[in-house]
């Protein structure tokens, strides 16, 4: 809901969706997730949903964005189970390795500066800078395919904190919860055509 409710600030109309026919009429999509990547990917195929976004997202050009955990469904897989995940993204999730670094914790919880990764594009159009949201995670995407890496955060090391790949669009931060600059990331996927 809270989703929703910054799309609605942002004048979106927006309205949660749970079956493949109402996937496969959206104009856009959000795919947001919290928990366990395999638990996610699982349930998205039980119930025929990943069906529904590859034919909408990679079939017919659908724009999508995945938050967090959405996100990281994108990827080939994850090292919190052994589900593959949607494949859209070259690249896995892995967890947090920072044990080297002192004072911090895993999950990653709170706000963080994200540093775009490209010259231009339209996600990044008005957000200002220096760019702050709030990140709430254990699992980071990890990706060699350096033209899909849209933004980059640290944590002990540099992460991946936005993907992009045509009309797919990842955070790995909470648009949502990140108060100005979440509220233009989301209208920059709104008004993305």
């Amino acid at each position: 809901m809270s989703v929703c409710n910054m799309l609605r600030k942002v004048g979106a109309k927006a309205r949660i969706c749970s079956s493949p026919e109402e996937i496969l009429q959206a104009d856009k999509i959000i795919l947001p997730g919290i928990g366990r990547f395999d638990i996610a990917m699982s349930r998205l195929k039980e119930t025929h949903l990943a069906e529904a976004l590859h034919e909408a997202v990679i079939t017919r050009g659908v724009p999508i964005l995945g938050i967090c955990l959405g996100m990281q469904m994108f990827a080939e897989g994850s090292e919190e189970g052994d589900v593959e995940g949607l494949g859209w993204l070259r690249g896995r999730v892995q967890r947090f390795n920072i044990e080297s670094a002192k004072g911090l914790k895993v999950p990653h919880m709170g706000w963080n500066y994200v540093h775009s990764s490209m010259e231009s594009h339209p996600m990044w159009d008005n957000v200002g800078t220096p760019m702050r949201f709030y990140f709430v995670h254990s699992y980071h995407f990890v990706s060699d395919a350096g033209e899909q890496v849209a933004g980059m955060a640290n944590y002990g090391y540099d992460f991946v904190s936005a993907v992009v790949k045509d009309n797919i669009w990842g955070a790995q931060f909470h648009p949502e919860k990140s108060h100005k600059y979440g509220m233009q990331f989301l209208k920059n996927f709104v008004e993305f055509a």
